[in-house]
């Protein structure tokens, strides 16, 4: 089942924010220069954490990873520009 993440990072090398900022972007929408939306299961959650990890000086940089249930998603406010995107569906022609 599909979550959605939000995922926010300061990352203080170039090279590094520029690797994760297109990891991200594989997997969700950008909304703010270091904030995605992302729609993961669990398992691509872990996989795109491993992968940051790896891509990011542990020492120095930060990521972080907000969960949203779909209730707490649905309340999220927004103010001026902001938007929510609306939930993506898909079709598929046999």
């Amino acid at each position: 089942m599909a979550l959605t993440v939000v995922v926010a990072y300061d990352i203080s090398e170039d090279r590094r924010r520029a690797r994760v900022a297109a990891a991200l972007q594989q997997c969700g929408d950008r909304i703010q220069r270091s904030v995605f939306v992302c729609s993961l299961d669990n398992e691509g959650l872990v996989e795109l954490l491993a992968r940051v990890t790896d891509m990011i000086d542990t020492d120095t940089d930060s990521v972080y990873a907000f969960r949203q249930c779909g209730t707490c998603w649905d309340t999220v406010g927004v103010v001026g520009q902001a938007t929510v995107a609306d939930e993506r569906y898909y079709w598929a022609v046999l």
